[in-house]
């Protein structure tokens, strides 16, 4: 396996207050499970996501973006995988794929993900720990 080989699914039940007037659930949502995704990816790396474990980095939403496939309705399970795709220097890629049981892909997804030092706020040079916990995940050191 490569980078991209999306290694983390998360799980996630509609609940009926993520629908709006138009029946479906709104999009703001599909966000908010890609999130989820996210961070659930960090906890199976090992990655922290705050700043007050004395970390000298933490992770940074930077960019993301939804493409939207399918209207998705309650009742209904999504499962969100999420994958790193591509290291630059100060920050990585994330490509996530939301899927429905009985509807297939509804959306899908990426973010960038910067990596800064949180005393200062600065970007900082991406940490060989962080890319040697994600090869591990992603299996990119299997090859």
């Amino acid at each position: 396996m490569a980078l991209g080989s999306f290694p983390v699914t998360y799980e996630h039940k509609v609940a009926w207050a993520e629908m709006d007037a138009f029946g479906h659930v709104n999009n703001a949502n599909y966000l908010r499970w890609f999130e989820s995704a996210r961070i659930f990816y960090f906890e199976q790396t090992g990655i922290s996501t705050t700043a007050t474990d004395g970390k000298a980095w933490v992770p940074i939403l930077g960019r993301a973006t939804v493409d939207f496939r399918k209207p998705v309705k309650y009742p209904d399970t999504i499962q969100i995988a999420a994958s790193v795709t591509k290291f630059g220097n100060t920050s990585f890629t994330m490509a996530y794929r939301a899927t429905s049981p009985t509807l297939g892909v509804v959306a899908e997804g990426e973010a960038i993900v910067v990596v800064l030092d949180p005393k200062t706020g600065d970007k900082i040079v991406l940490p060989a720990e962080l890319k040697a916990a994600v090869e591990k995940l992603e299996g990119a050191s299997e090859r």
